[in-house]
This record gives structure tokens, C-alpha cells and sequence, in this order.
């Protein structure tokens, strides 16, 4: 496939004027001018309103919510580094995979790169700075086991296309609605320090958003049919992966603020499967399904009955 050409304006094109690495500053918390307020809304939090957890005592219940916050932060330490930048920024924009690309979209590339391991760094920062102020200590979780079972999901979904499935990894990371970057900024009820962090993540995301979109859109041109079949049947293993919550953590958590194993498994089992599970799963997805149907995947044979299988939509449907 080949992305040479008359260079197009791109969401990256200001980036040294505008990426939050370039013009941001340290977002550091000042714990006697944050009283009163929380660290994580309570009803982010999926279990919280479980009656097992609902028993427990108000300081257990704070405890769950900033650890919350921690699974969040250090899940973005890991996967920004780890997934879409091993897996696809590096590898794009060192010309890495098999794609004849245009200076413009290497460099772009890189500044995406560059933003992603921002965002991790500041990231650990923030919880590192939390731990400190609360004395809650951040669980030592390294999300090795979940970055595992996404490598496993793409040699399962796409065997023998290693490239591909790790790029069509990130396009779905990328591509997702994250409702904590999207709610937080505004609650004036969370430390503003945690706002004014997840409204930095959100701005860049925002571009990257763009920037993968369109690399799919690229990436989908170059496929032959009968790749385009298999990389379409994929997506929704792919979408999967990407939503799965690692719940070792979740369990952990639960297990730190006093629940036995098995009470803390019943939670998990009841909060992170079912019907809820779907509705949510298609909410989050719907950008990444929009981006399918946008490259016409859902005409392709046996697609949509995949994704149906896996409890997915076309992007059409309004996920309440």
C-alpha cells in the first residue's frame, strides 16, 4: 500500500503548538486546597453499588474509589507504552511495517509516540503523588498478564499477521470512548488536579482519535479481499480484548478492603458480565464500529453476523 502523495492537513499538524507534551505543565496535587472533594465519582466505580461492597465502611469504600483511580492511571502507564506505542507508533514511524509511508504520516507518527509516553509519565506521577497525600499505597499490578492476553487475541484473531493485528490493536485503543476522560474534566466534585490531568489526556486523544481513523482508513485500502474478510472478522475478538477489564486488580481491591475471596469473585462475576456488559461494551465501541462501517466491513460475508456474535452492533444502534 502506498500513502505517498500531495500531503493532506492532519489532526497532528500543530502539534508543537498545541500537544500537551509540548505546552502542558506538571499537574501537581495540593492536598489542603482539595478538602471535601473525591478522587473518583463513586458511580464510575461498577461495583460500589453492590450490595457486599455496600456493607462495607465509608473509609473501605474511599479506598476502593482512589484505587480505582489507581487502575485507571497505571493501566495507562502500560498500555500507552506497552500496546500503542510498541505496537504501532514505534513500528510506524521507523517505516516498520510493510507499508510505503509518506514522511508526514512518520513524523506524525512519532509526535503520537512522544504524547503517549507523556501521558504515562504523568500518569504514574499523579498516583505516585496520590499515595503520598493519602497513605493509600498504589497496588503493585503490572498489567503484564492483560498485555499478554491482548497479544494472545491478535495471533488468535489474525494468526500469521502479527503486524496487522497489532496495528489493528491500537486503532481500536485509540478509537474507543473512554467514559472517565469524557465525564471527569467537568465534575467539579473530583480533586481538580485528576480533572485537570484526564482534560490534558483528552485533548491529545482527541487528535490521535483522528490520526488512527485514518490510518485504518489507509491500512484498509492496502488490504486485499480476502485479508479485508479475515481483518474484518477480527475486529470484534479485538474490540473484546481491548474492553475485557483485567480484573486482577478489581479483585485485589475488593480483597484489600475486606471481602473474602469468594465474596470479592461474586462481585467481579456480578459486575462484569450480563446484559449490562453488552450495552456498555457497544457504547464504548461505537466510534470503532462507526469506522467499519465506514470502510464497508459490515458488507463483507460472515461480518456481521460475527459481531453479533460477540454482542456487537454496527454503530448504528443508540447503546443506553
Amino acid at each position: 500500500m502506498s500513502t505517498t502523495g500531495t500531503p493532506r492537513p492532519g489532526p497532528l499538524d500543530r502539534w508543537y503548538e498545541a500537544a500537551g507534551v509540548r505546552t502542558g505543565v506538571r499537574r501537581v496535587f495540593h492536598e489542603e486546597s482539595e478538602q471535601g472533594l473525591v478522587f473518583f465519582p463513586e458511580e464510575l466505580v461498577p461495583y460500589l453499588d453492590h450490595p457486599a461492597v455496600g456493607e462495607l465502611a465509608p473509609e473501605r469504600r474511599r479506598e476502593l474509589t482512589v484505587r480505582h483511580l489507581y487502575q485507571f492511571l497505571l493501566s495507562t502507564t502500560h498500555l500507552e507504552a506497552r500496546v500503542v506505542n510498541a505496537g504501532a507508533a514505534e513500528p510506524i514511524a521507523n517505516g516498520r511495517v510493510g507499508l510505503d509511508l509518506t514522511p508526514e504520516l512518520r513524523l506524525d507518527a512519532f509526535k503520537v509516540y512522544c504524547d503517549e509516553g507523556y501521558h504515562a509519565l504523568y500518569s504514574l506521577d499523579l498516583a505516585q503523588q496520590i499515595a503520598g497525600a493519602t497513605g493509600i499505597p498504589v497496588p503493585a499490578f503490572d498489567y503484564g498478564g492483560f498485555v499478554e492476553q491482548l497479544a494472545e487475541a491478535g495471533r488468535r484473531q489474525l494468526p500469521g499477521e502479527p503486524v496487522l493485528a497489532a496495528l489493528l490493536q491500537a486503532v481500536v485503543f485509540e478509537t474507543l470512548i473512554t467514559s472517565v476522560l469524557n465525564q471527569l474534566p467537568g465534575d467539579e466534585r473530583v480533586v481538580s488536579t485528576v480533572r485537570e490531568l484526564m482534560r490534558d489526556h483528552a485533548v491529545d486523544e482527541g487528535r490521535h482519535h483522528r490520526f488512527f481513523a485514518g490510518l485504518f482508513q489507509e491500512l484498509w485500502a492496502g488490504l486485499d479481499r480476502p485479508l479485508r474478510i479475515r481483518a474484518a472478522n477480527a475486529m470484534p475478538g479485538l474490540i473484546h480484548a481491548a474492553l475485557d477489564w483485567d480484573l486482577d486488580p478489581v479483585r485485589g481491591s475488593l480483597r484489600l478492603a475486606g471481602l473474602d475471596r469468594p465474596t470479592a469473585e461474586q462481585v467481579v462475576r456480578d459486575c462484569y458480565a450480563g446484559p449490562a456488559g453488552t450495552v456498555s461494551l457497544n457504547r464504548m465501541a461505537r466510534a470503532t464500529l462507526k469506522l467499519c462501517a465506514s470502510v464497508g466491513a459490515f458488507d463483507l460475508p460472515g461480518v456481521r453476523d460475527t459481531f453479533a456474535a460477540h454482542g456487537l452492533g454496527d454503530g448504528t444502534e443508540d447503546p443506553r
